[in-house]
């Protein structure tokens, strides 16, 4: 037999109230877990704030960094990072937070030289297609040390990197662009 709308009870209308807030507050909480947890060990979107890495990247781009694929190998030559600055950076007032965007140019054991407005690695010249204009200045030669990396800016002639402050440390590096997502007329893989 079926019973009947009227021998049905509701539950009272402050008892659903109640559930559903509960219900929408469990959604907010699990969100919010799944944003940490994939901001801290995935991917977060970074902001670039200067013209160091024209004609790549301009002032004001929004990109992906992806912080999962150097668990499974390591950073290699023409990666775009974002790193922490290393402790000479820190000593010049930059706080430890502040996350800077370089290219990998030199990799632990490759000998980088500036010359003659080019750019060698282990002597021979390096063909970049990517930078604003070649350096204006003679660097070198150095050794990359172990566990660390030589990091220049593509705008070669107005960038804060490995030339001023030296070496940067494997383990300062957050991860490494993948996709610009603004402004939407450039969106596209690094």
């Amino acid at each position: 037999m079926t019973p009947h709308k009227s021998d049905v009870q509701e539950a009272p209308a402050s008892s659903r109230v109640w559930r559903s807030l509960q219900e929408n507050l469990s959604m907010i909480a699990i969100a919010l877990c799944l944003a940490f947890v994939i901001r801290t060990f995935v991917a977060e979107p970074r902001y670039i704030p200067s013209d160091s890495m024209l004609p790549t990247l301009h002032t004001g781009d929004r990109l992906v960094v992806e912080k999962i694929s150097y668990l499974f190998h390591p950073p290699e030559f023409g990666d775009i990072v974002v790193f922490q600055p290393p402790e000479e950076l820190q000593r010049r007032g930059y706080g430890k937070d502040q996350a800077f965007i370089k290219r990998i140019i030199g990799k632990p054991g490759e000998i980088v030289t500036v010359a003659s407005g080019k750019v060698y690695l282990n002597g021979q010249p390096l063909q970049e297609d990517y930078i604003a204009e070649p350096p204006n200045q003679p660097f070198g030669p150095v050794q990359v040390p172990q566990d660390q990396f030589f990091m220049m800016g593509d705008n070669r002639n107005d960038s804060n990197d490995s030339r001023y402050w030296g070496f940067l440390p494997r383990k300062n590096i957050i991860g490494r662009a993948v996709f610009r997502f603004w402004p939407f007329n450039r969106i596209g893989a690094m």
